[in-house]
């Protein structure tokens, strides 16, 4: 193998451009060509590819976002969109990729190695940590932190003010984020598309934080809660507390962006290295995570269908110390 290329793919996160600065550079380091792919499969169509060296990765382990920018691709959906990219790879003499993103990437990377022999290898670039077969996947220790720290603030004000918040973060299909940044934050309660909502149980303890005379209450809901988001939610405790001063904050994408940090940084430089160690070595349509400190590889439709579980002890955690 004399020339690999690296994109990104679906939803930025923080920790991107540190990944793709250690595959280009130890692909550089290793005797290799190292081409990076713009705009995702978008950009794998139309041949949007730049030669990498090791200024062009320069400075940029400290930023969010990914210095190749991603976007959605229906074209790469079709056998015509996904042809045309083969050609484009064919052409510019790639012959191998490493692809940083989620389900969406990994499951167009299965599926075009499939068809045109291309071998992909794969690092875990999503906020939500959904993937199976890492402990944690790149963007989400900062996005985690990123929660905490929106949260703190806003119980200050909760404080100041005696009033109830309830703070939706990300996590459409999976509560990871809102999970253990309301552990970290001293939530009251955390809601999340894995676990039942159970709103009497919500709704008891604030009845004894009232009692308590408690000023700040926060209650921290994942996007995809069941009960339909924290406005819905809101609703309902109004209806509940009629005289208690309710607000909602939704952190948005926020949590995508700003800057890594350093577990993050650490975790996506070595996952970018190992990455092109494995395509070296022959492997394929894998991804690489971490489990247990230990770098290991996981088919595509593994790390797809097998979505991490959530830690029942940390549902247990918020209930013990609401």
């Amino acid at each position: 193998m004399k020339k690999i290329a690296v994109f990104t793919s679906g939803g930025d996160s923080p920790g991107m451009n540190a990944c793709i600065r250690a595959v280009v550079r130890t692909g550089l380091q290793l005797g290799l060509e190292v081409i990076g792919i713009k705009e995702g499969y978008e950009g794998m169509i139309d041949g949007n590819f730049i030669n990498m060296d090791r200024r062009s990765v320069s400075g940029i382990i400290s930023r969010g976002g990914t210095i190749l920018h991603s976007a959605r691709s229906d074209r790469f959906r079709t056998p015509e969109g996904r042809k045309q990219a083969f050609e484009q790879i064919q052409k510019a003499g790639i012959e191998g990729i490493v692809a940083i993103g989620g389900d969406g990437t990994f499951t167009g990377a299965d599926i075009f190695t499939k068809e045109f022999d291309i071998p992909f290898v794969g690092t875990p670039g999503t906020i939500d940590n959904d993937l199976y077969g890492t402990d944690f996947t790149i963007g989400y220790d900062t996005a985690i932190n990123t929660a905490m720290d929106a949260i703190d603030k806003i119980k200050d004000t909760a404080n100041a003010h005696h009033r109830l918040f309830l703070v939706e973060v990300m996590g459409r299909d999976a509560g990871f984020i809102a999970l253990r940044s309301g552990i970290a934050t001293g939530a009251e309660a955390v809601l999340i598309p894995e676990s039942k909502t159970d709103t009497e149980a919500m709704l008891r303890v604030l009845d004894n934080n009232q009692e308590s005379k408690k000023r700040a209450n926060i209650i921290v809901v994942a996007e995809g809660d069941e009960e339909g988001g924290a406005f819905k939610i809101a609703e309902a405790i109004k209806v509940r507390y009629p005289g208690f001063e309710t607000k909602v904050t939704i952190l948005g994408h926020i949590q995508r962006g700003g800057r890594p940090t350093c577990m993050e940084r650490v975790r996506a430089s070595r996952l970018g290295m190992e990455a092109v160690k494995a395509l070296l070595d022959g492997k394929r349509s894998v991804m690489l995570g971490q489990v247990h400190k230990e770098i290991v590889c996981t088919p595509f439709e593994q790390a797809i269908k097998h979505h991490q579980k959530v830690n029942p002890t940390l549902l247990e955690l918020v209930e013990m110390l609401a």
